[in-house]
Order: structure tokens, then C-alpha cells, then sequence
């Protein structure tokens, strides 16, 4: 999957290719019910293309109506954060697009919306900064409180603050970036109440709105899809295969529709950066990755042999997680960030770890993973949502989106999973450790019966894998955790059994964990020769590998 030596001998570890960051070799140990095919349409890069304006047409929407009612520009990151959000929740038929969730109003949008007013509040290093803050705050707040519907006592309470804060900052222009720091809480807790209230109902306007437009978007995305199928004479009513009752290893998702005929891609490479376009639209991806995609599509793929259909579909792949990212520079990136390599290689070998709850085709180490993206991502390994994904016994290594509701629902779905099942069944679960205030999740993980340990790893002293590591230079692959990553291992009884935390196995955990990426990208290569991994194909090819 990289440069190989290119004598037959295998090349010694050291001078291996540094620059394979998976294990593609390595077989699952998750077992689940055999499980029917997904009634998701199957991908076209026409309805990928019309899809990806619209979500751009919603990003949009989103920034212009932060900017007039509120004029805020939009929080960072939190149309993606409500993606994810939403989609834990999403009855609807898109797969990206929310359109049928309860409650329409999104509690994380709103909450980060109304974070940021009357103005964000950034990070200050310096005295002249924290000044120019809380001389900022004054002034929104009291121009906010003018301007909505406020009562007479809350207008009289608001502009007294303010006031104050104005003669305060004249009196003392020789305070120190503390003294700033300390008025402004002040002022927030005086104000903030009061400026919350009377932004309430614009915000809750706000979530509505991007909702309903969202909910038209995918109407306008479906009657496209449906209508490419139906020149192709494919019905939506489609013959739903019969599943036996039986327990067999873990298998990429199915689509239950056939696939129609895909147009063609062209094809071509920028020294190591294969370029793939489509109608005009090119879509990068580093040969090295290409080189990856291309061994878990023949591992999971049954319905393209010869691979006729594989570079249109790595297109729509590249395309929709594209969508979700964002347009920004780095803009989304943060929520696909993946553990090093060291750290897997060390889950694997000392707690038997072979499925990633989390990933996507770009991003995992395992060839078994779950994903935001059944539809594009199944040919590649997916074995669909994680929360939807219900596993009877297996190791698993969960490291979510950092998005509240996400992190909620995940670990609600794991102590079903551990309550259901007396086969073993292990989640070794990594999320920030958020304190202020604390996270429900890791709250709730802390108090589960099933937690059998925990450990934190401070904050700079560890790395994760950049969400665009599949286009960025080697040298920014990896970057520093700017916050404590919490690691919580929760496993029902036959679990700790087989697979228990004991602290010889946790030192070579934290000892991968001191690896740095720079210096350590892998030893082992997965590119191992393509007759041996015709043998092993079937085990991923269907559902036929009955587990005894």
C-alpha cells in the first residue's frame, strides 16, 4: 500500500513503509445476528452532487440568519455538531440530512448558539484583550436588551450593569487582565439571565428553520434518487430478503436495492495525490489511501468484481463525507480524529480489540468498523451506524464524535448491549474529559455498573490522527490533544473475564500512548500479497460464517 522494496525478500521492520496507518489483516472477533440488508438507496454521484449544494445552501442559510437575528457569526463547528445530533435521532430518509427528529429543535445548536450572545466569549492571553471583552459584552447586552422585547425592570437592571461596567473601566485603567476577567463574570451572571430570555424564542426560530429546510432539501434529493432508479426500471418496492435466526461474525452492510449502472469518473495523479472528478468536481485522496480503499472494497464488496464501479464510488465517498465536513480550512476534521496507531496495535494485542465503534473507510485501522454512512461506506467495510450495530460478543474500541447527544445515546446502546448478552463483550471507550460542566455521558459511564476501569491521559501528552489524514502532508497527520482524554473500559462479567484491565496490560497501553506519531507511524504494513487475501475474503464476503 506504499513503496515497497522490490526484491521478493520482505523488507526488515524497520525500513518497512511508515506511512501505513492500519492493520487491514486483522479478522473480527465481533459476533451479531444475522441481519437483513439496508433499505438505503444506493449511492449516484448525481444525487451526491445535488445533496452536497444543498447542504452548502443550508451551511448558508445557517451563517445568514446567526448573522441577522442574532449578529453572531455561527459557533465553530456547530452545523456539524448538529448533523451528528441530529442523525442519532433521525427517522428520515436521507442520509446525511435530518427530516423526521423529535424534538425539531435541536438542543445542541441551541445551546451553542445561545453560548455565544450576545458575543462568543474567545480565549484571552493578554490584559489590553480581556479590556476589550468585557467593553464588548457591555455594549451587546445592552444594545440586545433595546432592541428585544424586555420589561421595563429587566430593560432598568440590564442597562444599570452596563453602566456600571462603562464608569468601572474609566476609573481603572490600570487594571490587570484578572480584574477584566473577574468584572465580566460579574456582568454575566447580572446579565446573562435576562439576555438569555429575551434571545430565547429567536434562537428556538433559528433550530426550527434550519430543520424545516433541511426536511424540504431531502424531499427534493429523494424524488431526484428515486427518479435515476426508475429509469433504470428499479421500483421502490423491493423484495426483502428472509434472515435466519443464527449468530455469525460481523459482514459489511447490504444494500437491499440493486445497484443502478454508474457513470464514469476520470482518473488522474499530482505525484502522490490521485485526483478522481466527476461532471467538473475533482475529489483528492493520496495514493497511499486509494491504495487502502481499494484492498477493503475487495475484502467487502460482492456486487463489483472487477471493480468496474469502484472509483465512481470512491468519488461519492469523498464527496458526502466532504458534505459533512464543512468548506472551511480544517472546518470539521476535529470530529473524524482517530487514535494512533501505537494504541491500536496495543488494543489489539492486549485486549483483543478488532472493531472500531467509530470510523469511516478513510480513517480506520481495523477492517471492521461502524460508520455515519451505511450507503457509501458499506463496499468499503462499514458495518453501519454504531447505533443501530448490535453485537452479541467482541472487543470493541469506541472513540466518538465529541458531540454531547452522540456521546449520550452511545453509551445508552452499550449497557443494552452489556445487560443483553453473557457471551464476552468488551467497549474500550475514549472521550474528552470535560469537567465544566461535566459531560453526561462520562458522568454516566463513571457511575455504570459495567465500568471495570479507568484512566486519564492528560492533556499535550497524547496525539490523535487528523480527520483529513487521508489528503494532508505526513507531517500533520498527527497533532496534540488540547484537552484530558478519559479511556473507560466497560465490559459485562464474561468480558472482564477474557479481556480484564490489569495493570500489566494497561502499562503497554500508556506506553503506546508515549509513542509520538512523528516518530512512529506503523510497523506493520497491510500490504500483504493479493492471492492471500483472496483466501480470506469470504470471510467478509457474506453472512455465511456461522459462529459456534
Amino acid at each position: 500500500s506504499s513503496s515497497s522494496s522490490s526484491s521478493s525478500i520482505p523488507a526488515p521492520a524497520s525500513i518497512r513503509p511508515t506511512a501505513v496507518y492500519w492493520d487491514l489483516d486483522i479478522p473480527t472477533n465481533a459476533v451479531i445476528k444475522e441481519r437483513p440488508p439496508t433499505e438505503m438507496l444506493p449511492p449516484h454521484p448525481d444525487v451526491e452532487i445535488l445533496r452536497a449544494h444543498l447542504t452548502v445552501k443550508l451551511r448558508q442559510h445557517y451563517q445568514e440568519l446567526c448573522q441577522q437575528r442574532e449578529g453572531i457569526e455561527p459557533p465553530r463547528d456547530s452545523f456539524n455538531r448538529w448533523l451528528l445530533e441530529r442523525k442519532a435521532i433521525d427517522k428520515g430518509k436521507d442520509p446525511l440530512l435530518p427530516s423526521d427528529c423529535d424534538p425539531i429543535i435541536s438542543p445542541s445548536m441551541f445551546r451553542e448558539v445561545m453560548n455565544d450572545i450576545p458575543i462568543r466569549l474567545s480565549r484571552i492571553k493578554y490584559r489590553e484583550e480581556a479590556r476589550r471583552l468585557l467593553f464588548k459584552y457591555a455594549e451587546s447586552a445592552k444594545r440586545m436588551i433595546e432592541s428585544r422585547n424586555a420589561s421595563p425592570d429587566v430593560r432598568k437592571t440590564v442597562k444599570w450593569n452596563v453602566e456600571d461596567t462603562f464608569n468601572w473601566l474609566r476609573k481603572e485603567p490600570s487594571a490587570t487582565k484578572e480584574d477584566y476577567m473577574e468584572r465580566l463574570e460579574h456582568l454575566r451572571k447580572q446579565c446573562g439571565p435576562h439576555v438569555a430570555a429575551v434571545a430565547k424564542d429567536s434562537v428556538e426560530a433559528i433550530c426550527g428553520k434550519i430543520y424545516n429546510i433541511s426536511g424540504e432539501y431531502v424531499k427534493r434529493v429523494r424524488e431526484k434518487h428515486l427518479a435515476l432508479l426508475k429509469e433504470c426500471n428499479i421500483s421502490e418496492e423491493v423484495e426483502r430478503p428472509e434472515v435466519m435466526d443464527r449468530l455469525v461474525y460481523c459482514y459489511p452492510l447490504r444494500l437491499v436495492f440493486p445497484t443502478t449502472p454508474l457513470p464514469r469518473v476520470d482518473l488522474h495523479f499530482e505525484n502522490e495525490v490521485a485526483c478522481i472528478r466527476y461532471k467538473g468536481e475533482g475529489r483528492k485522496i493520496s495514493r497511499n489511501y486509494l491504495s487502502k480503499l481499494e484492498q477493503l472494497y475487495r475484502y467487502s464488496c460482492i456486487d463489483d468484481v472487477r471493480f468496474e464501479k469502484f472509483l465512481t464510488r470512491v468519488w461519492c465517498l469523498l464527496r458526502r463525507y466532504q458534505s459533512m465536513f464543512g468548506v472551511g480550512i480544517h472546518e470539521g476534521t476535529g470530529l473524524q480524529g482517530a487514535l494512533p496507531v501505537a494504541v491500536f496495535e496495543a488494543l489489539n494485542k492486549q485486549f483483543g480489540v478488532t472493531f472500531e465503534c467509530f470510523a469511516s473507510p478513510l480513517n480506520c485501522y481495523f477492517r471492521q468498523y461502524c460508520s455515519a454512512f451505511p450507503d457509501t461506506d458499506g463496499y468499503f467495510g462499514s458495518r453501519g451506524s454504531f447505533l443501530t450495530f448490535s453485537p452479541v460478543s467482541g472487543s470493541f474500541e469506541a472513540n466518538p464524535p465529541f458531540g454531547e447527544e452522540l456521546m449520550e445515546s452511545m453509551v445508552t446502546h452499550m449497557e443494552e448491549l452489556l445487560g443483553r448478552s453473557t457471551e464476552p463483550l468488551s467497549f474500550i471507550v475514549f472521550v474528552p474529559e470535560w469537567r465544566n460542566p461535566p459531560t453526561p455521558a462520562l458522568v454516566r459511564m463513571e457511575e455504570s455498573k459495567f465500568k471495570r476501569h479507568q484512566i486519564l491521559v492528560p492533556a499535550y501528552e497524547h496525539e490523535y490522527r487528523s480527520g483529513s489524514q487521508h489528503i494532508c502532508k505526513k507531517e500533520d497527520i498527527y497533532y496534540k490533544a488540547v484537552h484530558s482524554t478519559a479511556l473507560i473500559f466497560l465490559q459485562n462479567d464474561t468480558g472482564f473475564a477474557k479481556w480484564k484491565p490489569v495493570p500489566e496490560r494497561l502499562q503497554q497501553l500508556m506506553a503506546a500512548y508515549k509513542l509520538t506519531g512523528k516518530s512512529s507511524s506503523s510497523s506493520s504494513s497491510s500490504s500483504s500479497a493479493a492471492g492471500e487475501k483472496d483466501q480470506e475474503q469470504s470471510g467478509d464476503q457474506s453472512s455465511n460464517t456461522e459462529h459456534h
